[in-house]
């Protein structure tokens, strides 16, 4: 089930690298794409960069609007992180395409993608040298949620069930998931 997680912990569920769901929205439109190169920056507020290549069809949204969603897909989510990973925006309605549903949240413009285990809503902060030189947005979030069946006070439980597993972007539709959850005894 989806539970909001204090900002001060929002950070956690993308520290361990894994592909993002980037949505959008701004005039009436939405979208929705794959972004592997995304990381925390701080905790409190939680920042992470952002990388959005210029001729995407979700960064001309997220500089329109200066928000965004953050999100954390699923293994059982592959072929819908490689469709909307490798389908423009501009040319089809990747939410009827790929069969997407759309969660709202109140003060949240941008719709959240249902079946991730991870959300976090931001404003994106004034770097404009950052995204014209590097494609790489600052952003703050606003609002975040866990799937409490993969996170516990924003930390990864010990025993995830496979379908909740998260993945990793190699290259080229390879992907690696999240195995064995490990931990140190201090």
């Amino acid at each position: 089930m989806r539970v909001p997680i204090p900002l001060a912990k929002a950070w956690r569920p993308f520290n361990h690298g894994p592909v993002t769901l980037i949505s959008a929205a701004h005039d009436g439109v939405e979208n929705v794409m794959a972004a592997a190169w995304v990381t925390p920056l701080d905790f409190d507020p939680p920042k992470l960069s952002v990388v959005i290549a210029a001729d995407t069809h979700t960064r001309s949204l997220v500089e329109a609007s200066r928000e965004l969603v953050v999100q954390v897909p699923t293994v059982s989510m592959l072929d819908l992180i490689e469709g909307v990973g490798s389908t423009s925006g501009r040319d089809t309605d990747k939410w009827s395409t790929f069969g997407i549903a759309r969660l709202r949240e109140p003060g949240v413009a941008a719709p959240l993608v249902d079946g991730c285990v991870a959300w976090m809503a931001a404003r994106v902060l004034d770097e404009p040298d950052l995204a014209a030189r590097y494609d790489l947005f600052v952003v703050e979030g606003t609002a975040a949620w866990v799937d409490d069946r993969v996170f516990t006070d924003g930390r990864l439980r010990d025993a995830i069930p496979d379908a909740l597993r998260t993945v990793h972007h190699v290259a080229g539709g390879v992907y690696v998931v999240d195995g064995a959850i490990v931990r140190t005894r201090v």
